[in-house]
């Protein structure tokens, strides 16, 4: 890897840095420009590879195992403090990538808990009322962070209109034994309002592998009018996923004690 970057990659890449989210130039660390940023946790190092390939390293272990879709995993020598790094073609990839990056650690793993910590340390909770306040600032947070990791699309279906779109927990809220759990972003998935529904119920649910299983509860019909025939699947799953989709496939698929109302518990927008 060359040791001194030209002055048109160095400033591609504070461009691509900057323009992503990662606003905090630190300087540069042999061949890497380091970066941190105000927006999430996360160190990042930029450099190009043999003078045209531009490369992205990560501290964040959440984000480098999730941006598989992006880029190629490559062995040269990282900084120390980096857990993987990846190379893309040209200059709109790595802004796509760093993009991506940049969402992926805004709501990975205790980002999102860190943030609702933060904003409800001084709210009281003593009332029924008070516990209700706390509990929108999370709701809110959990689905602004499901926005961003999926995208702004249905998971199943890809529909992108916000405003049909529910943040739904795969363990309910009322079942999370901590406010980590509650606020994983692993512990949801952005669905259209009629699949949420679904999944609520345990009409649906998912396997590790993203194929979306259907209840025999729902006949051909039915299956046609949810647009789950032909068979769907979910794209974007990464390791963290796989324990709340269990719990999902164990605890509330095809559980009919559970069918009679909502795991919501009655929150005014599903989760």
């Amino acid at each position: 890897m060359d040791s001194h970057l030209s002055v048109i990659a160095r400033t591609r890449l504070e461009k691509a840095a900057h323009d992503n989210g990662f606003d905090r130039p630190l300087g540069l660390d042999g061949p890497w420009l380091v970066y941190d940023s105000s927006h999430a946790r996360g160190r990042l190092w930029l450099t190009e590879w043999a003078g045209f390939s531009p490369i992205a390293a990560f501290s964040h272990p959440g984000v480098v195992g999730a941006l598989t879709d992006h880029g190629v995993a490559v062995s040269h020598p990282a900084p120390p403090d980096a857990v993987g790094a990846r190379s893309v073609s040209d200059y709109d990839q790595l802004h796509a990538l760093l993009r991506r990056a940049m969402l992926l650690a805004r709501t990975l793993p205790d980002a999102l808990w860190e943030t609702f910590a933060a904003k409800t340390a001084h709210l009281p909770q003593t009332t029924e009322a008070e516990r209700l306040v706390v509990q929108r600032v999370g709701q809110d947070l959990f689905r602004g962070g499901l926005l961003d990791l999926w995208g702004g699309r249905c998971a199943i279906s890809g529909l992108a209109v916000p405003a049909l779109l529910r943040a739904s927990h795969a363990k309910a809220w009322k079942d999370c034994a901590t406010d980590r759990e509650r606020l994983d972003a692993h512990n949801g998935l952005l669905l259209a309002a009629h699949l949420d529904a679904a999944y609520d119920v345990g009409l649906i649910t998912v396997e590790d592998d993203g194929t979306v299983v259907v209840s025999d509860a729902l006949d051909a019909d039915a299956r046609a009018i949810l647009g789950l025939d032909p068979p769907r699947r979910v794209r974007g799953l990464v390791v963290g996923h796989r324990p709340y989709l269990a719990w999902h496939r164990e605890r509330v698929f095809e559980q009919p004690s559970r069918r009679a109302e909502p795991r919501s518990g009655g929150d005014p927008e599903a989760l």
